[in-house]
């Protein structure tokens, strides 16, 4: 899949993961849309992974941290086929399995997150296992950054540096807001990619829209022995222009005319697309 088909396939995402949030009448905007590129390499060109390698012992493993914003992972799996499109009518739904947060209740989840500063942790043990056992694949997981002031996160850091787990990836969705503001103001937890490097992860910095660079990133082999931090610079509501950089919208569900006019926006921002991109 080319990069011109991630970034139309991204418009379709988009669409899909703001019509979910409004009809389920709840859900985390701006995170998913800032996260959504991200899922959109992982699925379709990083992760070792289909829908009917679902129970392999050599799959390879995702994990989201940052579960608030499923909604995106909802999108890009349905596109996938790990379970119909029709399922997602059901979500925040009376006794639906798809609710606000991933659960494996759901084919294709590995894990129940939510609870922030779980994931890595998980992850960390899902690597190590895979190390002790001589199995080949890699383990993934998202993280958010406001999630980062988790202490959780730092110890599971240091062991995985410890343990050399170059089979660990784990990556940033640095879109710099959360809940109450902007990370700098609610507990600051910059320079990260020299603190990554000081806790012994091999890191890269990308534009975490830019397709290209996730997978470049994401596809290089780490230093041997080192876990790889992918430091993905974001912008929350990504691709919506009232939603962009705006804080309100980290859970947020738009209403009859703002869905409107952001499904407007995408769908012209992917007709000038593909005029410049034929």
């Amino acid at each position: 899949m080319t990069d011109r088909d991630l970034v139309l396939k991204s418009f379709a995402l988009r669409r899909r993961m703001l019509r979910l949030i409004h009809e389920a009448g709840a859900g985390h905007t701006g995170g998913g849309l800032s996260c959504l590129d991200i899922l959109n390499v992982l699925y379709n060109r990083v992760l070792k992974i289909t829908p009917e390698t679902v129970a392999s012992p050599t799959r390879d493993r995702y994990v989201q941290s940052k579960g608030h914003c499923v909604e995106a992972l909802y999108a890009v799996m349905a596109d996938r086929g790990y379970f119909p499109d029709s399922d997602l009518e059901t979500v925040c739904h009376y006794r639906s399995y798809y609710v606000g947060h991933p659960t494996r209740k759901i084919r294709g989840m590995e894990m129940n997150t939510g609870a922030l500063g779980h994931g890595l942790p998980i992850c960390l043990g899902m690597a190590l296992a895979a190390r002790m056992d001589g199995a080949p694949n890699r383990v993934f997981t998202l993280l958010g950054d406001g999630e980062l002031a988790e202490g959780s996160n730092w110890e599971a850091a240091m062991a995985a540096a410890h343990y050399k787990l170059d089979n660990l990836v784990a990556i940033l969705d640095h879109n710099t807001l959360q809940i109450t503001g902007h990370t700098r103001d609610v507990m600051s937890n910059e320079p990260l990619d020299e603190k990554w490097r000081a806790f012994g992860w091999d890191v890269r910095i990308v534009d975490g829209h830019d397709y290209a660079e996730l997978t470049a990133a994401l596809t290089t082999p780490p230093a041997v022995g080192k876990p790889l931090f992918v430091l993905a610079n974001t912008v929350k509501g990504k691709g919506v222009s009232f939603m962009e950089n705006v804080g309100k919208w980290h859970h947020g569900v738009p209403s009859d005319t703002e869905l409107a006019q952001a499904l407007a926006e995408l769908t012209a921002a992917e007709k000038k697309f593909r005029e410049v991109s034929p």
